[in-house]
């Protein structure tokens, strides 16, 4: 247990170490080719300057929605791998990211992101809220009846979805609504991120409750009750937690897949099991990953910026089949 907290604080230390020099890495990148020296220049200059602007409207923006929401995937992934019991359990599986999906959907197909700037988070999280409170009303019986309800959520929110992209108003529409599906982190401003940020806290917050709960739920649910889990109240926890921080999330940029997936598998190895030990590193992480892929995306030589949804996938999607080949290998 000593040696597995020993690298538990070690890779917490690497990627807080790492963090902030990705950070600086992705306000010295971008479109506008300026060098660091200008940008540092812009900072201490008489404001408002180009550099500054840059910075303050653009780069800082996108820098932090990546963190979070790259955070937000990572946590709630650990936190749902732990609560099912299931190495395959990603945010999605719920149908907390399709809810949010179509509530944002819904603002662009009726024009109400147009009229309004901030109809799109805002109907987002509604979305979310509804899809997660319809999956514990119809899955708060046990496990395997959360995940079945979640697909049944999912499935009824991507049949909304493949309507609304049927019956667009215009081939405008339908275009917003596809560009709005791939996920991105560019083109945010910082109202979009305060009114979000309140309900991707209250998330955290909620999840910060479950770390016992779910190592307890290690030994089987029975085993977890009779040690004074209340499965009852860890399930509503975790999909509070979940449908408040993924839900908001996805609200701003969109429908990002594999990171919550892919962060718990990939600091599994140097943490331990331990779900208690994995949520914080996967955060981390999760943060780590998305905003590297979003530097990719503008060093890439495109000549439209590839959609950070997109390369999401590309690189998740081989992931996801060697992981099933190594539970398939380690299958009796």
């Amino acid at each position: 247990m000593v040696r597995t907290r020993g690298y538990t604080y070690q890779t917490l230390c690497v990627l807080l170490l790492l963090l902030p020099a990705a950070f600086a890495l992705s306000l010295a990148i971008g479109r506008v080719a300026l060098p660091f020296s200008e940008l540092l220049h812009g900072l201490a200059a008489p404001k408002p300057n180009l550099a500054w602007l840059i910075l303050a409207e653009l780069r800082i923006p996108r820098t932090v929605l990546a963190l979070v929401v790259g955070a937000t995937l990572g946590l709630g992934g650990a936190a749902l791998q732990g609560l099912l019991r299931n190495p395959l359990a990603e945010p999605g599986l719920l149908g907390v990211s399709g809810g949010a999906a179509l509530g944002a959907v819904i603002a662009i197909y009726f024009g109400l992101a147009t009229a309004f700037v901030l109809a799109i988070p805002l109907l987002g999280i509604a979305g979310a809220l509804a899809a997660g409170a319809l999956t514990f009303l119809f899955g708060r019986s046990g496990t395997l009846t959360l995940i079945l309800a979640g697909a049944a959520v999912s499935g009824l929110a991507g049949a909304g979805l493949s309507l609304a992209l049927n019956f667009a108003p215009s081939p405008y529409a339908a275009y917003e609504i596809t560009t709005w599906l791939l996920g991105s982190v560019a083109e945010r401003d910082w109202a979009q991120i305060a009114l979000c940020m309140p309900f991707i806290l209250a998330g955290w917050l909620c999840l910060a409750f479950t770390p016992r709960g779910l190592d307890l739920l290690t030994l089987g649910e029975a085993q977890a009750e009779s040690l004074g889990v209340n499965l009852s109240l860890l399930r509503a926890q975790v999909l509070a937690g979940v449908a408040l921080s993924v839900g908001a999330a996805t609200a701003m940029a969109g429908a990002i897949g594999f990171v919550g997936l892919v962060a718990p598998h990939l600091v599994r190895p140097f943490v331990g099991h331990q779900p208690s030990r994995i949520l914080l590193p996967s955060a981390l992480f999760g943060a780590l990953l998305l905003l590297v892929t979003d530097i990719a995306i503008r060093v890439l030589p495109t000549s439209n910026e590839l959609k950070l949804g997109v390369l999401t996938s590309l690189i998740g999607t081989p992931f996801f089949f060697w992981l099933v080949l190594h539970l398939r290998r380690l299958s009796p």
